[in-house]
């Protein structure tokens, strides 16, 4: 039998497991993107590189696709996205004051996974995810491997909230708002729809509020840098955060599935699939493999290792 290390990147066990499963990750990757896009040549890259204006919503969803692929997917196939993202990077080029830079920069990789990954772990805790320091910890040090996989060293990535609050300390006298920073806020709390997506154009005054609260969660020094929005008690953000991650917390895995690309969902099935062939009990979907009851018995009669349990069955 496969070893669970061969069956997904990131076993049940881990911390990534529990974040990347919480439904607050859609405000996390939003969130993100705002967070980015104070990097001047950053976010030149993205306006220059990409159909970001046209296609918000596929840049999210080919962003979930990455996280997905190197949390549930096979090695192998977290390494086949890895290879064909930094293929991607290594042929773009940014155009900024006169000078041509790389995309693949570590510096701007390392800036965007940070922001990525730094928004992911704060949005679920406020929104509720009871996640110790400890384990805030080890999630920060196991996203070094997601990092490898854009080309970056894992040893030059933060590895603890520490690590990470002085990566930010250090970045913020190079971040400012350009005129492209400040369109991509606005842009993302009132996006144009896609052609395909027009059909859901009566129901975009709902996306306001999504994008309002993901602009609210972000740093106040971050938010003190745009003013895109007036203030507002962050009591009440948090309030608004953890009444989204309830409701999006509450809905069957299958229904939510759908908001992602079809190959996400082919690939999220083979996982349960793998997992539930391995003696995890998968008939509550990846998310009922939060609880430990649901991990695979060790394959030794009689014998159960340190802190194993029984499926819940």
């Amino acid at each position: 039998m496969a070893s669970i290390e061969e069956i997904v990147v990131q076993p049940p066990q881990t911390a990534t497991w529990r974040v990347h499963l919480d439904r607050c990750m859609w405000v996390g990757g939003v969130r993100g993107l705002m967070l980015q896009a104070l990097h001047p040549l950053a976010m030149r890259g993205v306006w220059q590189n990409s159909t970001f204006q046209e296609d918000p919503f596929g840049r999210l969803r080919r962003t979930a696709d990455f996280v997905g692929r190197t949390t549930f997917g096979t090695p192998a196939e977290a390494e086949e996205i890895g290879r064909r993202v930094r293929g991607i990077h290594r042929s773009l080029r940014i155009s900024s004051d006169g000078r041509t830079h790389r995309v693949d920069d570590p510096e701007l990789l390392l800036w965007v996974h940070c922001a990525e990954v730094s928004s992911y772990l704060e949005v679920v805790r406020r929104g509720g995810l009871a996640l110790t320091g400890r384990q805030a910890d080890r999630y920060l040090a196991e996203q070094r491997r997601s990092a490898g996989y854009v080309g970056l060293h894992p040893e030059d990535v933060p590895g603890s909230r520490a690590e990470m609050a002085a990566y930010f300390k250090e970045m913020r006298p190079k971040l400012r708002v350009i005129d492209e920073s400040a369109a991509t806020v606005r842009f993302l709390m009132w996006p144009r729809l896609p052609k395909e997506m027009r059909l859901l154009a009566p129901g975009k005054p709902l996306w306001f509020p999504f994008g309002a609260l993901c602009y609210y969660t972000l740093p106040a020094w971050a938010r003190r840098m745009y003013r895109a929005l007036p203030e507002v008690p962050q009591a009440a953000v948090t309030a608004g955060l953890r009444a989204f991650s309830l409701a999006m917390n509450a809905l069957p895995e299958p229904l939510h599935d759908r908001a992602f690309m079809p190959a996400t969902q082919r690939m999220l099935q083979s996982s349960r699939e793998r997992l539930g062939a391995s003696g995890y009990d998968v008939r509550k979907g990846l998310k009922g493999l939060t609880d430990p009851r649901r991990w695979a018995v060790p394959p030794v009669p009689g014998r159960r290792t340190a802190g194993s349990r029984p499926s819940a069955r």
